[in-house]
Formats: C-alpha cells, sequence, structure tokens
C-alpha cells in the first residue's frame, strides 16, 4: 500500500522496503498506468531530462493524488534548486554525485530547514542550539516529511562515506551504478566482484546508520533482488523508457519470428542510461 510522506521518510530509515520506479515521460495518461500496481513513490530524473519547472509541478502534484508521492534528482548540488522542488510539491530530493559532507548540510538548509536562508541559514547550520524552541518546533512542522537523498556514485564518495552518512538531517543514499562503475575502472561490469563490494559496502553502512539504501538499476533482475537481499531498502526499479524499450522490442521480435522474418533489432538490450 503507498505510504505519506511523513511514514515514506520514517521507512526509509527503519529498512522497510519501499518501492518506486523511475519516471520521466510528462504524459499524464502516466498516472493511471503508475496507480494501483504497489509502487511507494515516483522518481523523477531533471539532471538528465529536460522537465520545466511548470511541468514538474503538476506531475509531482498528480502522482501525490495517487498516493505515489515524487521523489526528484535535480540536475547538479544546488541548494536553491533543491528548495524549488520541494516547492513544487515533491515528497524529496535527490542530489546527484554527492561526495562530501559540506554538500549535504547545504542541502540539509535547503530542504529541512526553509525557508531560512542567508547568514540565519549558516548560523544555524554551524550550531543546530541557535535558535529557540518556537521557532525550531515551527521549521520542524513545516518541513516535516520532507527527504533528502543523495546519489553515491564516485571513489571519492565511498572515501568520504562515513562522514557523509553522519551528516544530521540526510535519509537515504541512492547508488548511481554507471557513474560508480566508470569511476571503479569498470564500466557498466555490475557483475564485476569489486563493484559487487563496493554495492555491499554501501549497504551495509548506511544501514548501520539506519539510513535508507537502494541502487537505481536497469540490468539483471537477479543482482538487484540480491542487493535487496543484502539489505537495502529504497527500490528503484528500471525506468519507462527502459521498460517500453524492452517489452517492445520482445513484442517485434515474437512478432516477426511468427512470420517468418528476421528481425533487425541489434540493441535490444542496450539499456538507456539515466
Amino acid at each position: 500500500m503507498a505510504t505519506s510522506t511523513s511514514s515514506l521518510a520514517e521507512n526509509l530509515r527503519a529498512g522497510v522496503r519501499v518501492y518506486g520506479t523511475l519516471i520521466v515521460s510528462t504524459s499524464p495518461k502516466w498516472v493511471d498506468v503508475i496507480d494501483g500496481i504497489g509502487l511507494d513513490f515516483v522518481f523523477i530524473d531533471t539532471e538528465h531530462t529536460p522537465i520545466d519547472r511548470t511541468t514538474l509541478a503538476w506531475m509531482c502534484k498528480a502522482y501525490a493524488g495517487i498516493n505515489a508521492p515524487a521523489i526528484v534528482r535535480i540536475p547538479s548540488i544546488d541548494p536553491s534548486r533543491a528548495t524549488q522542488i520541494i516547492d513544487a510539491g515533491a515528497a524529496g530530493v535527490i542530489a546527484p554525485y554527492v561526495e562530501t559532507p559540506d554538500q549535504i548540510k547545504r542541502l540539509v538548509g535547503a530542504t529541512k530547514l526553509r525557508p531560512l536562508k542567508g547568514k540565519r541559514l549558516e548560523d544555524l547550520l554551524g550550531d543546530k542550539d541557535s535558535i529557540d524552541s518556537v521557532l525550531r518546533d515551527y521549521l520542524s512542522t513545516y518541513n516535516q516529511g520532507n527527504i533528502l537523498i543523495v546519489n553515491i556514485e564516485s571513489k571519492p564518495a565511498l572515501d568520504n562515506l562515513e562522514e557523509i552518512l553522519a551528516v544530521d538531517g540526510l535519509d537515504g543514499i541512492l547508488i548511481g551504478p554507471h557513474d560508480l562503475s566508470i569511476n571503479l575502472g569498470i564500466p557498466e561490469d555490475y557483475f564485476n566482484p569489486r563493484f559487487d563490494e563496493a554495492v555491499k559496502s554501501i549497504i551495509h553502512q548506511a544501514r548501520s546508520k539506519n539510513l535508507g539504501v537502494g541502487i537505481h538499476f536497469s540490468g539483471e533482475l537477479d543482482l538487484e533482488i540480491e542487493w535487496l537481499k543484502a539489505g537495502a531498502n529504497l527500490v528503484v526499479h528500471n525506468g519507462d523508457l527502459n521498460l517500453f524499450r524492452r517489452s517492445l522490442s520482445l513484442d517485434l521480435q515474437r512478432i516477426k519470428s511468427a512470420l517468418g522474418e528476421s528481425s533487425n533489432s541489434t540493441q535490444a538490450n542496450q539499456q538507456i542510461i539515466i
């Protein structure tokens, strides 16, 4: 059953599995497709896709209306953009290619301490006791349920992982498999023991800090299941483009085979990387 934004944040930290998929198509019909199939959230990407702010806001509101709140990846580690995403109606923000604790602290300010800005916000990020109880309670209520997730997808991020996971206000980690494999020098070699070791280490460390953790994966289902069994609980399974491509390719191959025609599909299994 789908969850509220507050429950989604609580479940991430508690290790309860939450299920989502990538949606980058802006067609309103996708809301009908998603409704009732058991997703807890949708993942909308604005890092690699040209979705404008108005369209994104409508998407966030529409998915919230069917209890599948949107978690949106911003194009860069930009606190102002993170605040805009929350203001647009997203349940949470995913920041790409985070490598240091300081980057996360600024995102915490944008998502968990809004509408504070400027020096007042900087003072609070430096000393959480620098505000009185009235303002603290207001900010907590104002930002209740907002989710902050960061992409771990580089060697420097792995090296700094302990410090990254210690930042107060972080809710979860999403592994970026494509960029991480490249950073490790084994591009797209997801069966490589080095890649598997890195993924499972991230999973173990994140869950030991009571943070949600997952991997956005579009490859072998058995690998995805293995990492979930290892403790991942943020399930971002595949995405609309790849699922459409795969289904259409298989159908066309079956039709042509039944008609005695050869298939000219040479890239049926090639993943669209987002």
